[in-house]
């Protein structure tokens, strides 16, 4: 079961309409957060509500914090990157890893992972 406990979180300027990015991976550009778009970039953290552009986006930076699994399941324990739509997945050796999967989940859905600031290459 997922779940968040001992998390750091930061607010933002949403930079573009990110209601539909809730426990994504987001970036930090010119001010602003946005949802990652390049697969194994490196990110601020998770996104945990649901702004439209302009409006407070609250993203967590580090600790245990729920996100969302992309198209392939992941093994708890994987090292995770973002995918290019800021979906969970098992990072390869030229992605940034974001954190680990405290628990194994499905394609779409939504894990427990440990969430590491600035992530390290894997």
């Amino acid at each position: 079961m997922a779940v968040m406990q001992s998390r750091d979180n930061r607010s933002y300027n949403a930079g573009a309409d990110l209601s539909s990015d809730q426990f994504k991976f987001v970036k930090l550009g010119a001010g602003t957060v946005t949802r990652a778009s390049t697969l194994g970039e490196n990110c601020l953290g998770v996104l945990l509500n649901e702004p439209t552009s302009g409006n407070a986006a609250t993203v967590c930076v580090s600790g245990k914090v729920m996100v969302k699994v992309g198209a392939v399941a992941v093994a708890a324990g994987a090292k995770l990157c973002t995918d290019a739509n800021g979906l969970a997945k098992t990072a390869a050796s030229s992605h940034i890893i974001m954190g680990y999967a405290n628990e194994a989940g499905a394609a779409g859905q939504i894990i427990a992972m440990e969430l590491i600031q600035g992530g390290n290459a894997a």
